[in-house]
């Protein structure tokens, strides 16, 4: 299976993502269907792009015609059946699996047999939403990051099911749209949900803790460790009834694993519809005139923290290539495009030193007892053999 420039885009959501992406398709000379139930998601959708195009041509990023022509590219309908010539649908709706099982069962009934069907899931099976498919070969996972159009990243996740050709033929059309490609196993949170998770439950559990407060925490990961967002203002910023339900799902994706073990102090935020900042209230106060605590700037502090967090990212890095879910590569680009982290979780962990890594996760678990903190079996292997990801041997 192939695609060219020729063929027709299917889009199914209008929101956020599923917007974004159609002005990724539409930019690069697709025809694009962006179908959704509801009128008005379609219609907020259309307004937001001519908002974003207007606002593109204002900044002289592009001409007045290109807008014309991206604009004029896009149809948006509550009509499935203008989905039928597409050449590829990408999905990118409400994280439930039955919802999804049901779309794709009416796509396949209506395009051609060549048409490749993917899923923009940030967080679920790819094999069980293709079963729900006659030809679950020409099902992948092409998973975007919010904002699609300026996030350079995107997962190319194919399932037990999947034809290598789709895969490739997926994988070339998202690098010719000027994306960097990463290619994960299908495994809960894929790459970036899987290794990304520390950053927020270590942070949270020293909070609980009384380590410190959020404050402090956001300032030791910005300030010393160079993360462009602190975790609690980022959980705020992406909404707790999205973090939380992430964190969630990828805790009973891995059987209960410890490793990945949410938060009450996060659910009770989520219950009371303390969402972030979309609520004006999450972790800190988001309404006008709210003072929100400084944070304290004590070094030693800063580094313990900074540290906590750093070597439990390292460690599902490295997990992340030890079980075989994506290339030391790839789970490098991943956490760098993906989640604009400062550098590579591995060539982090060679320049700290993997020796330092496996004492300090040696550390924690012998102080808690829990075997959240238990180090890699590779991390182990290279220490003892005095190897490095990225240096010299």
């Amino acid at each position: 299976m192939s695609l060219s420039i020729a063929n027709k885009i299917g889009v199914c959501g209008a929101g956020t993502m599923g917007n974004g992406i159609a002005q990724i398709t539409a930019t690069f000379g697709h025809e694009v269907v962006v179908y959704d139930q509801s009128d008005e998601a379609l219609s907020k959708a259309k307004a937001g792009l001519i908002k974003i195009m207007n606002r593109l041509v204002e900044k002289g990023r592009l001409e007045q015609s290109e807008s014309e022509q991206i604009i004029g590219r896009i149809e948006y309908t509550n009509d499935l059946n203008k989905l039928s010539d597409s050449g590829l649908v990408i999905e990118a709706i409400i994280e439930n699996l039955e919802i999804k099982k049901t779309l794709f069962q009416s796509i396949e009934e209506l395009v051609a047999e060549e048409c490749i069907l993917a899923s923009n899931t940030s967080s679920l099976s790819i094999a069980s939403i293709s079963s729900a498919l006659k030809k679950p070969e020409r099902f992948l996972g092409i998973h975007f990051f919010n904002p699609a159009p300026l996030m350079p990243l995107v997962e190319i996740i194919p399932g037990v099911a999947t034809d290598h050709s789709v895969t490739d033929s997926a994988k070339k059309l998202i690098a010719d749209w000027g994306k960097t490609t990463v290619l994960a196993k299908d495994t809960p949170g894929f790459i970036v949900n899987r290794v990304a998770r520390p950053f927020y439950s270590e942070s949270i559990r020293m909070l609980e803790e009384g380590v410190a407060d959020a404050a402090t925490i956001d300032w030791a990961l910005t300030e010393l460790g160079g993360f462009r967002m602190g975790p609690f203002t980022l959980m705020d910023f992406i909404g707790h009834d999205v973090n939380y339900i992430v964190t969630e799902t990828v805790f009973e994706a891995f059987f209960y694993d410890p490793r990945f073990k949410p938060s009450f102090t996060q659910k009770r935020l989520y219950e009371a519809g303390f969402l972030g900042r979309k609520t004006g209230r999450g972790f800190y106060d988001y309404h006008d005139g709210a003072t929100n605590p400084e944070p304290n700037k004590d070094y030693l502090l800063g580094k313990y923290i900074l540290n906590r967090v750093l070597v439990m990212l390292i460690n599902e890095a490295i997990d992340a290539v030890f079980m075989n879910v994506a290339s030391k590569e790839d789970v490098e680009l991943a956490m760098t495009k993906g989640v604009n982290y400062p550098k590579g979780l591995l060539h982090w962990a060679d320049e700290i030193g993997l020796e330092h890594v496996l004492t300090s996760l040696q550390e924690l678990q012998n102080e808690y007892g829990e075997d959240r903190y238990r180090p890699n079996p590779l991390l182990k292997r290279m220490v003892t053999n005095k190897k490095t990801f990225f240096g010299a041997s």
